[in-house]
């Protein structure tokens, strides 16, 4: 019988296990179908298809805006404005419907203004080089208090509005029995990931979170990039806050102060690393599912809505933690090949492997 030999390469299946085991994804798939089963046996309701139309529009506007973080927090960064964008976004919508503008002009105009506070944002920290903190964190206060000033502190109602009802039908609405702001959302996710994975942008923005210094030193355009994520994160702000208003068919200046940590919890749950460089869109819509099946089971099961935020925490720095020693592992495996001189032996002719 022959003796392995352990200085040999593991086989391909064999290296995988350890990135299937502490994958990226892991965590929040893993909870995920627990959490779903446990809910299935032991609340009926949890099941039916009205319920699920429920949770989709619940998380619609949640995972609009965190489409847009998890390609802020790829590249290196953070953006604590969004909720604030997406108030002050509904609030600009709200207003010039009631105006008389029609709805159409009316989303123009929101997500125009989510593209300059984006822009802001963009500019403070790519061109001046000022840290995304300090910036996000500022023009978090700042573009709240300009939706305060926007309506003096008042909820526009849009319910009587004729031009908005069609928009509120429209995010209320189904096409045959999917909730319409799902397809909506779901069109941006797919728009987003080709925009990652398929585009010069995209190599661009996982360049940057990766090392910036080197991104720079390889020609390209940092500032450029780090403008082009902040002025996405702002539409995706601004596209969560037209979902919002129209699902309330009202506009409140006054931004969801858990929104910003659903929407990080769902992007860093959903395997983006916080340090950047790595991460997708696929776990951050699987990350959002999953809070929002908790959030719905917690209601089901009728506990108080002030846990949600500790099982939330909780979740986060378990599904965070589970990232960390993944990659802890990873490079601990990588470390001890190098350290005991593994090189890959060069396959036969005849190796069916290298014909393929």
């Amino acid at each position: 019988m022959p003796i392995a030999d352990p200085g040999a390469v593991p086989s391909p299946a064999t290296r995988r296990l350890p990135r299937l085991s502490l994958g990226r994804y892991t965590g929040a798939a893993v909870g995920f179908v627990l959490v779903f089963a446990f809910l299935a046996v032991t609340e009926p309701i949890f099941l039916t298809w009205d319920n699920w139309q429920n949770i989709i529009r619940t998380q619609s506007a949640t995972l609009a805006i965190a489409l847009g973080m998890t390609v802020v927090v790829i590249s290196g960064g953070i953006d604590l404005s969004a909720g604030s964008i997406a108030a002050a976004a509904g609030m600009m919508l709200g207003l010039t419907v009631q105006a008389g503008w029609s709805w159409p002009m009316g989303v123009l105009a929101a997500i125009a203004l989510g593209v300059a506070m984006g822009g802001v944002n963009g500019l403070l920290i790519g061109r001046l080089r000022v840290p995304f903190f300090v910036v996000t964190l500022g023009t978090m206060s700042v573009y709240q208090s300009e939706a305060l000033l926007s309506s003096g502190g008042d909820t526009v109602s849009l319910f009587e509005t004729a031009s908005f009802m069609s928009l509120a039908d429209l995010v209320n609405g189904n096409v045959g029995p999917i909730p319409t702001v799902g397809l909506i959302v779901m069109a941006m996710a797919v728009a987003m990931s080709l925009l990652l994975r398929r585009s010069t942008f995209g190599r661009s923005v996982f360049a940057v979170g990766s090392n910036e210094d080197a991104a720079r030193l390889n020609g390209l355009r940092v500032p450029r990039t780090v403008l082009g994520v902040y002025v996405i994160s702002g539409v995706a702000a601004a596209i969560g806050g037209i979902v919002l208003t129209g699902r309330l068919t009202s506009a409140s200046p006054v931004a969801d102060p858990n929104l910003v940590l659903a929407v990080i919890a769902g992007v860093l749950i959903g395997g983006t690393a916080f340090t950047g460089g790595d991460g997708g869109i696929f776990g951050t819509v699987l990350g959002v599912a999953f809070l929002g099946v908790i959030q719905n089971g917690l209601q089901l099961s009728d506990i108080s809505s002030f846990w949600q935020g500790t099982v939330s925490g909780l979740i986060l720095i378990g599904a965070v933690g589970l990232g960390v020693l993944g990659g802890h592992h990873r490079l601990r495996s990588t470390l001890q090949r190098l350290r005991d001189g593994v090189v890959r032996e060069p396959r036969s002719a005849g190796d069916p492997a290298q014909e393929a």
